[in-house]
């Protein structure tokens, strides 16, 4: 796996990434940190500890588990995480939930407000290390082979007909049978790219997998760091999206996950550049004359 990043993420979208990896008791801290963040930059360990329903002990067990030092540095993240959440309506959407009897003005606001947020997250935690080692690996490959389901698929697709038209060999296999036929012909001059929201959805992870196998090189897109599909990857892209209501797994990480798309494609683009533009323009110039006069 790639080398860890030197910025310091966000400390609610360190905690949803790490989510899934915790223990029940330190997932009763998170959910509580996570429900108000800001209260957890003045609690002292005892009352954090209180109102999670757990144990000091299992305070400080959390903070390991994010990679941080103590308590002390829990409440200074989560004032720094506080900072620019002000005090206006953002404040009152920041939740992500869409109230029932909601008026569309709120809908529109709740969705921009979360949509904005998943690619400032992203961006913001995405490691920039594991980027640049996944896009020399993208530009170097023999074949592209890519994996995601449902929603991620979307995801998955695009980032195929984009490598393609820049002259790359990428595929997308939504079908499990072309998948796994796929992944059986693998090979170490390949690039395997799975997306999952949650890191854990089986089929996206066997696959992955069994390019790993084949000697493939390895690449996740997902929410979730400590995830299984990321702990089968070579590099791992972690995204920060925020799901609201109605939209778990499905809008909002769709969002983050063509960001890291479009960033994986431009740089793959920037490196193979005089490639690049010679493709587009001939892919281009093949379709022109399929455009309708207005």
């Amino acid at each position: 796996m790639s080398a860890s990043r030197t910025e310091t993420p966000n400390l609610l979208v360190l905690i949803k990434s790490l989510l899934p990896s915790l223990s029940k008791a330190e997932t009763k801290v998170a959910q509580e940190i996570i429900r108000e963040p800001e209260a957890a930059s003045t609690r002292t360990i005892t009352e954090l500890a209180r109102a999670a329903g757990t144990s000091e002990a299992t305070v400080v067990r959390f903070c390991r588990s994010l990679g941080l030092s103590g308590h002390r540095e829990l409440r200074m993240r989560a004032a720094q995480a506080m900072i620019g959440t002000g005090n206006g309506p953002d404040r009152e959407i920041a939740g992500g939930d869409i109230p029932t009897g909601a008026d569309m003005a709120r809908i529109i606001a709740t969705v921009s407000y979360a949509d904005v947020g998943a690619i400032t997250d992203t961006a913001e935690s995405l490691d920039k290390d594991a980027c640049e080692a996944a896009v020399a690996a993208l530009a170097g490959a023999g074949r592209v082979d890519l994996f995601g389901v449902w929603a991620s698929g979307i995801a998955a697709t695009d980032l195929a007909q984009k490598l393609h038209r820049i002259g790359c060999v990428a595929y997308s296999w939504p079908d499990v049978h072309a998948a796994l036929a796929a992944t059986a012909l693998a090979g170490r001059k390949d690039v395997a790219v799975a997306i999952s929201h949650s890191g854990a959805t089986t089929e996206t992870v066997e696959f992955l997998e069994a390019a790993r196998d084949r000697g493939a090189t390895t690449v996740a897109i997902t929410n979730h760091a400590r995830s299984p599909l990321a702990k089968t990857a070579d590099h791992v892209l972690t995204t920060a999206a925020r799901e609201t209501t109605f939209r778990s797994g499905a809008t909002v990480s769709r969002i983050a996950q063509l960001m890291v798309v479009d960033c994986l494609f431009v740089g793959v683009a920037a490196r193979l550049r005089r490639r690049s533009a010679k493709a587009l323009a001939a892919t281009a110039a093949a379709v022109s004359g399929r455009q309708r006069a207005s």
